[in-house]
């Protein structure tokens, strides 16, 4: 199959000089496995994209792993390989910013190469590198292999489990310096890429022809090729690094929101660990996920022995009811100021992003909860703490816009002293290279923000000349726990 021209891509290893060649054993495989391993292997040599080895110095083994549609996948146990390789620090682009850079167009093309990886070839001297181990022969790729360390997805065993289960981890990729490579005239203006996730974006159907004469041009340019039955053209909507995008804006995935729906409540720690996981892609779209789901995150701290509780099952309830119908999310407007609501709780801080346009516009929603130090910081730290956080989790926005928090607290005029002593001061620095407001805040006008200010209201007396030299809270003031 045709591929990218070694002149323009391919990937090297670069294996460090002290690194030692690793021959793994070879491990025992089921029936059903070993024919899967046939299959592959003679698809891939017909393609051309591995070759017969004779004498080699490392080796590994082959690890087949399930893809959800019951077919086998088959992956090389590179993690002695990869151990002796230097990471690649090319960056990837921010998800965020992909995400709102696609969404609010009216026409999306999807597309999706063609044994993406394999088009990138080897280099020579790192071809026997990375040979594997099969029944009948030892086989190394000539093309770049899905499992290599800085190729696009590092795959490594987990010791929890048994080999055959894999868990990937995405690192700095050659893939995505090919795309920043081939799309450099398109990225960012009508199409956005991450490593093999591609989307052309425009505003109408006649915009969109053009765009998609354009990026063909440049597929023909380099020899690419896309595999047909995965892409989809000119669709007003689609999913896109796992979120929904359409001209109406950013939507959580249903298939991901109906996955924690579905679930029945959790019996061990390791059902808990799935369903965190689960909210950690969502994390985006509900208001204070962390403080409703606190009973659950408090079972994946270390703890003798499991129990779930009323609370667990309460706040399990409350997630399900808030991703049935999560909030649909706008694109940033980059004219118009970034507005910020601060809640903090005994346990929990939390921070949106709006923009008035049209309305109040949701943008984004964050939440984490407070280590154990934190948790006895004075309510006036805890909701400087939660700025911080937010300027932190979400600097692309706080660097790109004019921020105006709404908050009923005085806490601009403890970060505008000079007198400012220990982190407050520290924050009041990091804090200083934004454009930074603060305004009182007003009436609430949409409901999710409603959900969100109710649900974590902080409470209690905020007392200023505390946060100059002082850190001890005298006995009058007293902090009530938010309703």
């Amino acid at each position: 199959m045709p591929g990218i021209d070694p002149k323009v891509m391919c990937h090297k290893l670069s294996i460090c000089a002290e690194a030692r060649p690793v021959s793994q054993r070879k491990r025992k495989m089921r029936m059903e496995r070993k024919l899967a391993v046939e299959t592959e292997v003679a698809k891939l040599l017909e393609a051309g994209f591995i070759r017969e080895v004779h004498y080699t110095t490392w080796l590994a083994n082959v690890v087949m792993v399930k893809k959800p549609n019951e077919k086998w996948r088959m992956c090389i146990d590179y993690t002695n390989l990869n151990k002796a390789c230097p990471k690649d620090a090319y960056p990837l682009p921010n998800i965020d910013r992909l995400v709102d850079g696609a969404s609010g167009h009216g026409v999306l093309t999807f597309f999706d190469a063609y044994s993406g990886y394999n088009q990138i070839p080897m280099h020579p001297r790192d071809e026997e590198k990375t040979t594997f181990i099969t029944d009948s022969a030892n086989y190394c790729y000539q093309v770049m292999s899905f499992g290599l360390k800085n190729a696009g997805a590092t795959w490594s065993l987990n010791p929890i489990h048994p080999p055959s289960w894999i868990v990937p981890f995405f690192s700095i990729t050659t893939y995505q310096r090919l795309m920043n490579k081939v799309f450099r005239h398109q990225l960012g203006r009508n199409m956005e890429v991450y490593v093999d996730d591609m989307v052309v974006k425009s505003r109408d159907l006649e915009q969109h022809v053009i765009d998609l004469s354009e990026v063909f041009q440049q597929l023909r340019k380099y020899d690419m090729r896309l595999n047909l039955e995965k892409c989809v053209f000119g669709v007003s909507g689609g999913k896109f690094l796992g979120f929904m995008l359409s001209a109406r804006g950013i939507e959580a995935n249903p298939d991901k929101c109906m996955a924690v729906i579905n679930m029945v409540s959790p019996r061990n720690l390791k059902e808990v660990q799935k369903l965190a996981g689960r909210l950690t892609a969502l994390s985006r779209f509900p208001p204070c996920l962390v403080e409703i789901a606190k009973p659950i995150v408090g079972l994946l701290r270390k703890v003798k022995k499991f129990e779930w509780s009323i609370e667990c099952e309460e706040a399990f309830r409350m997630l399900k009811e808030r991703l049935g119908s999560p909030p649909v999310l706008s694109k940033p407007h980059p004219q118009v100021d970034m507005i910020v609501y601060l809640c903090v709780s005994n346990e929990a801080i939390s921070a949106v992003l709006i923009q008035e346009v049209w309305g109040q516009q949701l943008i984004y929603f964050i939440s984490r909860m407070l280590q154990e130090a934190e948790t006895r910081y004075q309510l006036l730290e805890k909701v400087a703490l939660g700025l911080v956080n937010a300027a932190r989790r979400l600097s692309q926005y706080f660097q790109s816009h004019r921020v105006v928090v709404l908050t009923d607290c005085p806490i601009a005029k403890v970060l505008r002293k000079p007198e400012l002593a220990g982190r407050m001061m520290a924050w009041s620095i990091e804090l200083s290279e934004f454009d930074i407001s603060f305004e009182v805040r007003g009436p609430v006008k949409s409901q999710f923000l409603a959900d969100f200010v109710n649900e974590l209201q902080p409470r209690g007396h905020f007392v200023s000349d505390l946060w100059t030299s002082m850190w001890t809270v005298p006995q009058t003031v007293k902090v009530v726990e938010p309703i």
